[in-house]
């Protein structure tokens, strides 16, 4: 293989290079009244473009998001798991989403007075008017409303208006529904109204008071609805992102034409976000409240019963201390007592809690931590099992059922809920076995009551139901005011850092931008017409250029075929194509070894070359000089070769290689010309690649070898797959065709580049298809067509002839 030689001088820029740069500035030259013409319109249009924009502020605020933190931590018992350091982002991204949420946004809106948009004509533009308006539009919701359009109030005094619609499309909305309708030019009414007055029309219920001191004027009013306006607070508008990858601190920018209003919206939604952070807060503190209350209904009442008889039993008695050994022995009971209601009392909050898991209800779940119980596993996974909750709340907002995040959260909710039944299946059964081993232990100690007198045994056990249910209620009461404490003591964990500032600069137009557009485009666009004119025509039709400008030397041109059928060499043995085979058959003689076999490839960049076509005509002229010729269809996606030969596809080269043909012989078709057998495609097999480049192709290829003298092989474009490029390597020679008039000027690079990669070591050139005319002005590269030699040449001398002696 040959090396590149490091010393060797650079390559000189070839005359025609420079030719064409010279022509490239001669043509600028050419048009440069029209390039100027070209600037003073683009620059015009900049500036009107910036004159009469409404231009667009960015208002941004700075907001604080705190990691995770348990809403019950510092009251009541620590579960011991802190934040991971690899869910900061998760935390921080779950908060941006819900910033952005369409229920935090209609929160939002809901404090805002964003219903009704006001503005003053301009020239060419409409310019909002926020707060500071000469009128007040209160509309009634409860209405259909006709929105999203302006309507025009003009006003001669203070006492009455006339309103007309003024955009020739408006959505209807109607209340307590989802149903949206377009309506295309309403009809204006003709009446005048009186300010302060309701407007009753089909599709509009609103009033307007006068505000300003102006006795006359004219304002238009845009009714926005609910659903339009949270979608466009939600949308692109409202951009959310971290202001430090280190930080929890996001930055929330919002585009709008009017600054006070953004400015407001940042600030409220901010507000509305921390509300509703403090209300979920509250409301893990309020079930435990509930589940804890619901409890001490049913302990009280047993409590006061059970004070009562041992009272009435002491006083029936006279009975109210107990003896040194029954002390020791109620000691003892009561301690193991105390462990027997505290299990039994996480029995029923994990029966309670199987309970509502079983029917998926989420919202009533109490954390165990909220109640003493000390698992921290539990913990964990009760948590982040309200975490996924809201977040499908939140997805749920904006989100489809189907759509993929509400379905990932729904199988990630499944999972959780689980993996938490199975894990209350085993604490379940652990509180199980060691509340069975403490009555075990508190009957053998009962047992040992027939030592005391009747009595003190009968004492001893009211006592013992007395203390118990006194300490389990004192727990429980101790733990209802610790969430009584948390719910009063909550703060959002989040806070504002900075509130909404505009940017007095506007984002949009950019007046330096849209001038240095301008300048391009005026430059750009004239001078790119000109040269797409030049180079409009990509399609290569010059032999002598294919030549210079490929690295593989042209080896024949083949004339352009006037008959039907791609058999021209065996049935039309005096044509130009049929010699000009001839010739690259003569010119392949001096390439390729007498002595031996040739295996001749024929592929093209694309389909429509004529790979085809030169592959049959090639096999032919072979065959017509006695060589024992094989013609290979390699192309196993598009099958063709056979029905040129009127041969049969059932079987061919995809049942061989694929293994449904074990004999090679059996997929070889004779033709009905001597010396010419062919292998058909076969059926398209869904594996083309691998076939090709399998060692089963290579052996078949060694076999032929031995019994025909020249093998063809038609392999599919390498520009569109990629077996092409290992069938080179099995190849005696490569013949490339490319098409006059047909195959793009790219594919000159394309070629260039295969053959700098080493991949098309023998490899040449045929150009394939040339006109006639291309012939008689040296553009096709061959020679002797069109002086009467050919067959055709003959005929189409006749034919002048006789339509000269018709004239």
């Amino acid at each position: 293989m040959t090396q590149p030689d490091p010393q060797r001088p650079p390559v000189a820029v070839p005359e025609e290079d420079l030719i064409d740069v010279k022509d490239l500035l001669l043509q600028v030259w050419r048009i440069r009244f029209y390039i100027l013409l070209s600037l003073g319109i683009t620059l015009i249009l900049a500036y009107l473009i910036i004159r009469f924009s409404v231009p667009v502020y960015q208002v941004s605020s700075k907001f604080f998001v705190k990691e995770k933190e348990s809403p019950l931590t510092g009251i009541f018992e620590n579960t011991g798991l802190g934040m991971m350091g690899g869910q900061d982002e998760m935390v921080l991204g779950n908060q941006m989403i819900i910033l952005k949420s369409r229920p935090i946004a209609e929160a939002a809106l809901d404090r805002l007075a964003f219903d009704v948009e006001y503005y003053e004509e301009e020239v060419f533009v409409q310019k909002e008017l926020y707060q500071k308006t000469p009128i007040a539009v209160e509309v009634d919701w409860t209405h259909p409303q006709l929105a999203n359009g302006l309507i025009r109030i003009e006003w001669s005094d203070r006492q009455s208006f006339r309103l007309s619609y003024e955009d020739s499309e408006f959505t209807q909305i109607f209340p307590d529904s989802d149903s949206r309708e377009r309506l295309e030019d309403p009809a204006s009414p003709s009446q005048t109204y009186r300010f302060g007055e309701w407007v009753e029309l089909p599709m509009n219920r609103f009033r307007i008071g006068l505000t300003g001191a102006e006795g006359e004027g004219e304002l238009l009013i845009r009714l926005r609805d609910r659903f339009g306006l949270v979608n466009q607070y939600t949308g692109e508008e409202l951009q959310i992102s971290p202001m430090d990858k280190q930080s929890t601190i996001l930055q929330l920018t919002l585009k709008t034409q009017t600054p006070a209003k953004g400015k407001d919206y940042l600030n409220t939604l901010q507000e509305v976000y921390l509300e509703n952070e403090l209300q979920e807060k509250n409301a893990m503190a309020s079930n435990t409240i509930d589940f804890i209350d619901a409890q001490l209904v049913v302990l009280s009442d047993s409590l006061m019963y059970i004070e009562n008889r041992l009272e009435n039993f002491r006083s029936n008695n006279a009975i109210y201390d107990l003896s040194s050994e029954g002390t020791a022995i109620f000691e003892q009971l009561k301690e193991l007592e105390t462990e027997l209601a505290q299990q039994k009392f996480k029995r029923q909050y994990y029966r309670q809690l199987q309970s509502y898991l079983q029917r998926e209800d989420y919202n009533n779940i109490v954390v165990p931590s909220g109640l003493g119980i000390e698992d921290p596993i539990l913990n964990t996974l009760i948590e982040n099992l309200l975490e996924l909750q809201a977040e499908k709340s939140m997805h749920a907002s904006r989100l489809t059922d189907i759509s993929p995040p509400v379905r990932e959260v729904n199988r990630k909710i499944a999972d959780m809920n689980r993996s938490i039944l199975e894990l209350l299946q085993n604490v379940d059964q652990n509180a199980l076995l060691l509340i069975n081993d403490l009555e075990e232990r508190i009957g053998r100690i009962e047992g040992t009551f027939g030592s005391l007198p009747q009595t003190e045994q009968n004492l001893i056990r009211i006592e013992r139901e007395f203390s118990l249910n006194e300490e389990l209620y004192t727990f429980l009461l101790q733990k209802r005011a610790e969430s009584a404490i948390t719910r009063a003591s909550n703060t959002p964990s989040n806070k504002i850092i900075e509130t909404a500032l505009v940017n007095p600069r506007p984002i949009s137009p950019k007046k330096a931008l849209t001038f240095l557009i301008a300048l391009i485009l005026g430059g750009a666009v004239p001078v790119g017409i000109s040269m797409l004119r030049n180079y409009f025509n990509t399609r290569i039709k010059d032999g002598k250029e294919l030549e210079r400008k490929s690295d593989l030397t042209l080896l024949s041109s083949i004339n352009q075929s006037e008959e039907k059928g791609n058999l021209v060499v065996l049935q039309h043995p005096r044509s130009g194509v049929t010699e000009a085979f001839r010739s690259l058959r003569a010119n392949l003689n001096f390439i390729l070894p007498r002595d031996q076999t040739s295996v001749i490839m024929i592929t093209s960049s694309i389909s429509g070359e004529g790979k085809t076509f030169s592959s049959i005509n090639l096999a032919s002229v072979y065959a017509l000089s006695g060589k024992r010729t094989l013609l290979i269809g390699c192309d196993l996606r598009k099958p063709r070769i056979f029905d040129d030969f009127s041969l049969k596809n059932k079987n061919g080269l995809s049942t061989y290689l694929s293994g449904q043909e074990t004999d090679v012989h059996a997929v070889i078709q004779n033709t009905a010309y001597e010396h010419l057998d062919v292998i058909a495609s076969g059926p398209i097999p869904p594996n083309p690649a691998e076939l090709l480049i399998t060692d089963h192709f290579r052996e078949m290829l060694a076999a032929m070898r031995e019994s025909y003298d020249t093998i063809i092989l038609d392999t599919p474009p390498v520009g569109l797959v990629s077996e092409s490029l290992d069938l080179i390597q099995l190849s005696d020679l490569c013949l490339f065709v490319v098409r006059y008039n047909y195959s793009q000027k790219p594919f000159i690079e394309h070629i260039n580049a295969l053959k700098k990669q080493q991949l098309l070591n023998k490899a040449y050139l045929i150009f394939n298809g040339v006109e006639k005319k291309a012939h008689r002005y040296g553009y096709g590269y061959g020679y002797g067509y069109g002086y009467g030699y050919y067959a055709e040449d003959q005929q189409e001398k006749k034919s002048w002839k006789k339509w000269l002696g018709r004239g």
